[in-house]
């Protein structure tokens, strides 16, 4: 069970300079349930998803089924032919927080430049419940359709959004 929370950005934060960079393109063969493929630099993944009952509503984290499979460069070739609507391009940095989580910062590219949001992935709901976010995280967006990758592989630029 994959359960987290995305915020948006108050500022940027100095920590990425030293952090785990991943440079990200995603694209979706469908949207429910989610299969999705990823290129994060050099790895190949194919991931099923499926939202959980009753999460992302107002003040719930996102609760997903996830399971992934590792591809090689070919079937993810191949695979991105078969895409719905826009490849995502983002670069992720991903931030130690304290109590072992992690910020998943992720600054997109292309049709999405500009687009900034972070998520923090939990072990159980009730951690996702009493996190206290840092200083630099903004408003808690966990709710927000608009926020999901699945949506923004549907814009055609921030216009949209």
């Amino acid at each position: 069970m994959e359960i987290e929370r995305k915020y948006l950005i108050r500022k940027m934060p100095q920590e990425t300079t030293d952090c785990l960079k991943l440079e990200i393109e995603q694209g979706y063969i469908c949207r429910k349930p989610v299969v999705r493929i990823r290129k994060s630099n050099d790895d190949y993944i194919l991931t099923f998803k499926q939202k959980h009952e009753g999460s992302g509503k107002s003040g719930n984290p996102l609760m997903n089924e996830e399971f992934e499979f590792f591809l090689d460069r070919k079937a993810y070739e191949h695979l991105k032919t078969k895409v719905d609507n826009n490849i995502i391009c983002k670069t992720r940095y991903v931030i130690p927080l304290d109590g072992g989580l992690k910020a998943e910062l992720d600054v997109f590219h292309g049709k999405l430049e500009g687009l900034v949001f972070v998520e923090v992935e939990f072990p159980d709901v009730e951690s996702a419940d009493s996190f206290v976010a840092p200083e630099w995280f903004g408003e808690d967006v966990s709710a927000d359709k608009r926020y999901r990758n699945g949506y923004l592989s549907e814009l055609e630029d921030l216009s949209d959004f």
